[in-house]
């Protein structure tokens, strides 16, 4: 998830836990409430221990119900892809999982996140109540290892309020949904834009294979597709995908143009060019990109680029390798 890589507070966790293999672990017991003792909206460490079992199942309603007015607000409008990878940095597990309540033998309560791949092990430690605040102590590791090679230790912040303990802080950092709101949407921009280019640059791929294998260059991206039934041919090289060739890809659309020359008519050379589909939400910058690979782009508030604008790295590959033109 893009939203994993940019959200700075929960990079205190650190990255997901990877399936490993298990060893043997202490005997835990199940949680069992006696009549008369304190629940979630009394003890914040009960508090803390139902947001991770909320996180563990991937449930927003009640992840949600554990935030501030304010930020429970900013929650519900955030995409749903956004508010599971909020909770997935809680567990630290890219799936969700079945959460069982327990206590270690010490008598502190622990949560475990049981998925089909890897279980992860939250453990509390005692809560320092300070009037309407609690801080406490968080530890996460993947089941077995008993050696903390993996841990994760991370400060919860809890205020009592509205009758209840709703989440306030991760380790120093306040948590401010209405801001991070911001960062994430900005840093799906930027991905967005990164796509566009990569997108571009395989275009750009795609119709130098097509003018080998036909000795010109195509008439129009459709010519890039797949036909409906029979082997590729000029008409439809089966290079790109249906969408890209039908002029979209993601959150960009895309055109081809093909430039003739003025005395035979042939084509000779192209542009590919890359427009946000719906400007200042899915991009704001434009792109071009002229058969001799170069990149320009700037933000036309969703119209086409330019050849003047300014030149444009593009992103790093799959391998994490940035190319220049």
């Amino acid at each position: 998830m893009r939203f994993l890589r940019t959200a700075s507070i929960f990079l205190l966790f650190g990255p997901l836990f990877v399936c490993g293999p298990a060893q043997a672990q202490a005997p835990v017991e199940p949680i069992s409430r006696a009549s008369g003792e304190p629940t979630a909206a009394q003890d914040p460490s009960l508090a803390l221990r139902e947001i991770l079992a909320a996180a563990c199942s991937e449930s927003a309603r009640d992840f949600g119900s554990f935030f501030t007015p304010e930020n429970e607000k900013v929650f519900q409008r955030l995409s749903p892809v956004t508010r599971v990878a909020l909770m997935k940095r809680f567990v630290l597990l890219d799936e969700p999982g079945v959460p069982r309540l327990l206590t270690n033998p010490s008598g502190r309560p622990l949560v475990r996140c049981e998925t089909a791949s890897i279980t992860a092990e939250m453990q509390l430690g005692v809560a320092d109540v300070r009037e309407n605040l609690a801080f406490i102590p968080l530890e996460a590791r993947p089941l077995g290892d008993s050696a903390g090679v993996g841990a994760r230790r991370v400060t919860i912040g809890l205020v009592r309020q509205g009758g209840g303990w709703k989440l306030l802080s991760v380790g120093l950092l306040l948590l401010d949904l209405n801001a991070l709101e911001q960062e994430w949407l900005q840093a799906d921009l930027q991905d967005n834009e990164e796509d566009a280019i990569r997108t571009l640059v395989r275009l750009a791929a795609a119709v130098e294979k097509y003018r080998v294998m036909y000795s010109k260059l195509p008439e129009s991206l459709a010519q890039l597709g797949s036909p409906e039934s029979g082997p590729a041919s000029a008409q439809f090289s089966a290079l790109v995908s249906s969408d890209l060739a039908g002029g979209s890809s993601g959150d960009y659309s895309f055109r081809y143009v093909p430039v003739a020359a003025k005395d035979s008519g042939g084509i000779t050379s192209f542009s590919l060019a890359a427009t946000p589909l719906i400007y200042g939400k899915t991009g704001r910058r434009s792109f071009l990109l002229g058969s001799s690979g170069e990149i320009r782009g700037a933000d036309h508030k969703g119209a086409l680029a330019e050849p003047t604008d300014p030149r444009v790295d593009r992103p790093p590959d799959d391998t994490g390798h940035s190319r220049k033109d």
